[in-house]
């Protein structure tokens, strides 16, 4: 296949997919793959997330992180490696980095029921009570990505010659985790290492991230002739990208591409960001070894054979949260 230079991630529309179409269907899942191929990111329009419900957590996070820093470390989840609950400025730091990001964030896994959490070997989530209406918002905003997020991996399926639903077994109750993030603002920008950024450049863990829209610009997308080009999507699209897990399971025929957030013109680090991903994870025991049509004389085998739970535990410590 040719490569693509994109200046811009290309812009698709969900209802093509899961309308009634089958020719629209057929297109769509062709533009995505060809986008996976060269940048690895697509704007996604007709999903299920709401204005009311991306308004209503971005309200709820906004009041989380203005609580202060001392009430917010009573949140953070012991022993869980930042994967539930409250994680500190500057904690982690992008794989082959040691200086940390210029942000602090909160995780929420699956809502389940007690048994169904043991049964997963699943943490429970960490609700922090001066913000009692976070509880909500999040796991209404977490089923509708997962929802979306469905969808597009049912896409990828038959893109890559798979059953339509290869994946649907394997991403139920999967170790998915939304992720509200607050890059805090910085009155005095010589108070911080000189190397630091708000997110360094990295490529996600999981299978594919949705991402709704940020506060503010800085996200950017590396092209693979080394030009970093704006990530830009309308107020009512998701930005998807494809993770590592699925690089790694087709073999680098998706690409899972560098990405990182910049700092703002130092006039305007003072400024807060808030940005919401949503990281989709399998359950931990999937194989994340490459598919048989994925390999071939021209496109030998790249990594060693692993589970998603084996390959996140590594990653883990890689960027610092877990020890």
């Amino acid at each position: 296949m040719k490569e693509i230079l994109y200046d811009e991630i290309p812009s698709l529309d969900l209802a093509d997919f899961y309308g009634d179409d089958p020719e629209k269907k057929k297109k769509f899942v062709s533009a995505l793959g060809t986008a996976y191929n060269n940048i690895g990111f697509v704007a996604i329009k007709n999903h299920f997330l709401t204005n009311q419900m991306q308004d209503s957590l971005y309200t709820s996070i906004k009041k989380y992180f203005a609580l202060p820093d001392n009430v917010k470390t009573q949140h953070e989840g012991a022993g869980l490696a930042g994967q539930r609950g409250y994680t500190g400025k500057g904690k982690e730091h992008a794989k082959g980095r040691n200086t940390g990001d210029l942000k602090e964030f909160y995780h929420v896994g699956q809502e389940l029921l007690p048994d169904e959490l043991s049964k997963e070997g699943y943490p429970g989530n960490i609700w922090p009570a001066q913000v009692p209406e976070l509880k909500n918002a999040a796991v209404d905003v977490y089923r509708a990505l997962e929802k979306t997020g469905t969808y597009m991996l049912r896409a990828i399926a038959l893109y890559l010659g798979l059953p339509e639903k290869y994946f649907d077994d394997k991403i139920k109750h999967g170790n998915s985790i939304l992720r509200p993030i607050h890059y805090f603002p910085i009155a005095d920008p010589s108070s911080v290492p000189e190397d630091a950024v708000r997110a360094a450049e990295h490529g996600d863990i999981n299978l594919i991230t949705l991402l709704m829209g940020a506060s503010a610009d800085g996200l950017q997308v590396l092209r693979r002739d080394g030009k970093w080009i704006p990530i830009t999507a309308l107020p009512d699209q998701l930005v998807v990208n494809v993770g590592d897990m699925l690089e790694r399971l087709t073999n680098k025929k998706l690409k899972s591409t560098i990405h990182r957030v910049v700092n703002p013109p130092r006039e305007a680090m003072n400024l807060p960001r808030y940005s919401i991903p949503f990281f989709m994870h399998p359950r931990s025991e999937m194989s994340l070894a490459a598919l048989d049509s994925c390999v071939d004389q021209s496109n030998p085998k790249q990594w060693t054979d692993i589970t998603a739970g084996e390959f996140l535990d590594q990653r883990l410590r890689e960027i610092g949260l877990k020890k």
